[in-house]
């Protein structure tokens, strides 16, 4: 196996994030779930945008968020998402770069916009998604690069991608192109909504190609179709090599070769905004993993970013993750 150029290279759906604050009368209002991911239309999406009020718009998508965070702690990190040649998609490409991330996916010149997903956050720092998918899910084996993907040592798959059989089929080339490289291949789950979706699809994933999967604790639930966390962690523990499974406020639980590591939140003075939480704190893991830290410190990692995330607006590092690991006494 040859060395890697990048430690992670993300793949995912390229959406641009219009967050705003409301109340739970707003939500009623224009029937919005509260706490969940809905998929909408982009008349929808122009509507909601417009009912926004002093929207932050700033680049998104789940996977991206989670190359940023990679990007902060110093990880080199690549990503492949689909945006549209508009206004949106150039602040996209234009804020990945920034964070001095390589994003060179084709721009689609005749379809749907860039997607964008409307985040509105209640008072209690819930947030509430509402996304148009757009240009980011017209994603096919074309816009794999394969070179990308063979020069990094970890793939990232987001399942948000997921909703296209397009996608589907991007997903399984771009983790054969790594796996013929003998690299690792990373999966998201992303939300209940997708595994309630594609669940076959999400569990033949994760049999046939993850080494690494990421869950929240409904997600992993809905995975093995269980109310039982224990049980659903065991039939987890034995389809993959490495699997971290956030809890919220009661932390991460993850495994490797031997028994499961429960690994505490870190505190937070107030929780303003959930928004990209768990996408964070997949980079905190990630880096870890990359730089072949213990388990628990990896899961740390992944805390240490998820509270600095929900502690403002946004669901990017405002703060430098790597100086923030430095602080907690992990030099990685």
């Amino acid at each position: 196996m040859s060395s890697a150029k990048f430690d992670v290279v993300g793949l995912g759906n390229a959406i641009v994030d219009v967050l705003a604050r409301a109340d739970d009368a707003f939500l009623t209002q224009h029937g919005i779930a509260k706490d969940a991911m809905s998929l909408i239309e982009e008349p929808r999406a122009e509507l909601l945008t417009a009912h926004a009020l002093n929207p932050v718009i700033t680049s998104g998508g789940s996977g991206a968020n989670t190359i940023a965070g990679l990007a902060s702690f110093g990880a080199a990190a690549g990503y492949i998402g689909k945006i549209a040649d508009d206004d949106l998609g150039h602040q996209f490409m234009r804020e990945m770069m920034a964070t001095g991330v390589p994003f060179h996916t084709r721009p689609l010149t005749d379809g749907p916009a860039t997607a964008r997903s409307i985040i509105f956050v209640t008072d209690d720092g819930h947030r509430s998604m509402n996304t148009f998918l757009g240009a980011s899910v017209l994603f096919s084996k074309d816009d794999v690069d394969a070179q990308m993907v063979r020069d990094g040592s970890i793939l990232y798959l987001e399942g948000y991608l997921f909703d296209k059989d397009e996608a589907k089929a991007a997903f399984v080339h771009a983790a054969e192109i790594a796996k013929a490289a003998g690299r690792k291949v990373a999966i998201t789950l992303s939300d209940s909504f997708c595994v309630d979706r594609h669940r076959a699809s999400f569990r033949q994933l994760v049999r046939g190609y993850a080494d690494i999967v990421f869950a929240n604790e409904a997600e992993l639930k809905s995975l093995y179709e269980t109310d039982d966390f224990e049980a659903a962690l065991g039939m987890l523990h034995s389809e993959c090599a490495i699997a971290a499974v956030t809890r919220s406020e009661k932390g991460s639980v993850v495994f490797g070769d031997g028994a499961p590591i429960a690994v505490p939140a870190e505190p937070v003075a107030k929780v303003i905004d959930t928004t990209g939480a768990g996408d964070q704190y997949a980079a905190g893991f990630l880096f870890g993993i990359a730089r072949g830290l213990p388990l628990a410190t990896c899961a740390r990692l992944g805390h240490i970013a998820a509270a600095e995330v929900i502690s403002h607006f946004g669901p990017r590092p405002e703060q430098s993750y790597k100086a923030l690991a430095e602080k907690a006494g992990i030099f990685a």
